[in-house]
């Protein structure tokens, strides 16, 4: 059954000067400690990208991918210079969501 995931994108080099591992540490032990499940993957030369159709997105691109749109735009307006969307998986086009791509580019 697909599920809507929430993703914005960066060139890697963009989110790890923004610490975003950080945030995502932080918010991996706060589900941890309440027991609630982890719904979001920091996703390297993402290959949703490429399905998507999106060329935008500097290289190598980095992506973090969530079924959770509320945590995906508070990131958004955190870190601002990034592309955000949002895509149905699995697909025919997309059949793993936090697959990476062969072709880094």
């Amino acid at each position: 059954m697909a599920q809507t995931y929430h993703y914005l994108a960066a060139s890697e080099r963009f989110l790890h000067e923004h610490i975003v591992e950080e945030v995502l540490e932080e918010r991996r032990r706060d589900y941890l400690a309440r027991n609630k499940p982890i719904d979001f993957w920091l996703v390297r030369a993402p290959a949703f990208l490429e399905a998507l159709g999106e060329h935008r997105c500097p290289l190598p691109a980095a992506a973090i991918v969530s079924t959770d749109g509320a945590f995906i735009l508070w990131l958004k307006h955190r870190l601002q210079y990034v592309l955000m969307g949002s895509f149905e998986a699995p697909s025919p086009a997309i059949p793993d969501p936090l697959a990476t791509s062969a072709t880094v580019r």
